[in-house]
């Protein structure tokens, strides 16, 4: 088996966008680095029940529809 194949696993700090900061155990960096988040659970909406948008915005497939409707397939 080959040795040192392993990553160094090691304590870093982990700064969320409030300031709050935690300790976890990570292959990041090196010991005692501090790994700042520009996005976690204080602010994605996927945690905070924030609305999402539909891309749809605009009627994308009818705009699609009225371009390319008319367009057929060959048959033959």
């Amino acid at each position: 088996m080959k040795t040192n194949t392993h990553p160094d696993y090691h304590l870093i700090t982990v700064q969320l966008t409030d300031g709050s900061t935690f300790q976890t155990r990570s292959t990041y960096g090196k010991e005692g680095d501090t790994l700042v988040l520009d996005i976690d659970n204080t602010v994605h909406p996927a945690w905070t029940g924030g609305k999402s948008t539909l891309l749809d915005q605009g009627g994308r497939v009818a705009q699609f529809n009225k371009r390319f409707g008319g367009l057929t397939l060959k048959k033959g």
